[in-house]
């Protein structure tokens, strides 16, 4: 069985995060491994509290699963400080895990931070170069390029700049652009592409990051090429936001039972 390790925070409302991860892994067949960053106290109405995990106690987790259950692919989702982004650095090189897909998620869908500011230069100097692919939402590109990413000419461009930074492609997401259509930009390399789907009207939407990047990863780890994996996530994504089940009172997750699409 392939082995994905998911590098992220805890959240206590299960929608998003590990939680969100493992569910996703479980369905694409994967076996999925841990390394907690941080803990949560949040539901579906927003984020209350949260704490990061020493930055030993986050270096010690990943040389645990590296040195016993290696695996085909990691994701890194919420990493809360710069030191525990300094420890997972270091962890991926020193153990040269394959296949790293960077989540650089920095702020709630509830407004709420959840990456110190100091943090935000070290994502992108010292995990971008890493990142097998990156996948920042609009808010995210813009910290990471220093450029406003308001539409999908300048998605295009963030996902070029985050290229030349260093990693080996970049996927910008566009669900918090107004329209009928959602729009992402992939660019792998020298190749760029639109991805554009109807959007579904629905509050359902709580962990869609990290729900796409945790099946892109389950995908790398499967052996499907880049792009490839790209698109069955997205795939798996959009039916499981259609097919959300309406929990809590607030910005609802996702329907992580959905089958993944078959390639």
């Amino acid at each position: 069985m392939n082995v994905v390790l998911t590098v992220a925070g805890s959240d206590s409302g299960g929608g998003a995060g590990i939680q969100a991860d493992l569910k996703t892994f479980h369905q694409f067949g994967v076996f999925g491994t841990t390394v907690v960053t941080a803990v949560t106290a949040q539901n579906t109405a927003g984020v209350r509290a949260w704490e990061p995990v020493p930055a030993s106690l986050v270096a010690a987790q990943l040389d645990a699963v590296a040195e016993d259950l290696p695996p085909q692919a990691v994701k890194s989702g919420m990493l809360g400080s710069a030191s525990v982004v300094e420890a997972v650095a270091e962890g991926l090189s020193r153990h040269h895990l394959p296949n790293y897909v960077l989540d650089p998620v920095m702020v709630a869908s509830s407004g709420e931070r959840l990456l110190h500011p100091e943090a935000e230069d070290l994502i992108l100097t010292r995990l971008v170069p890493l990142a097998t692919l990156v996948t920042p939402n609009l808010a995210e590109a813009s910290a990471l390029t220093g450029s406003e990413v308001h539409d999908v000419d300048a998605m295009e461009r963030a996902a070029w700049r985050l290229v030349k930074s260093g990693a080996a492609a970049a996927l910008v997401k566009g669900g918090h652009l107004e329209g009928d259509q959602v729009v992402d930009v992939l660019v792998i390399g020298r190749d760029g592409r639109r991805l554009a789907r109807p959007r579904i009207p629905t509050p359902g939407t709580h962990g869609t990051g990290c729900t796409l990047s945790a099946a892109i990863a389950a995908g790398l780890a499967l052996g499907r090429p880049l792009e490839r994996a790209v698109e069955a996530a997205v795939d798996f994504v959009d039916r499981a936001i259609a097919a959300a089940p309406r929990l809590g009172h607030g910005r609802g997750p996702l329907n992580h039972f959905v089958e993944p699409p078959q390639v």
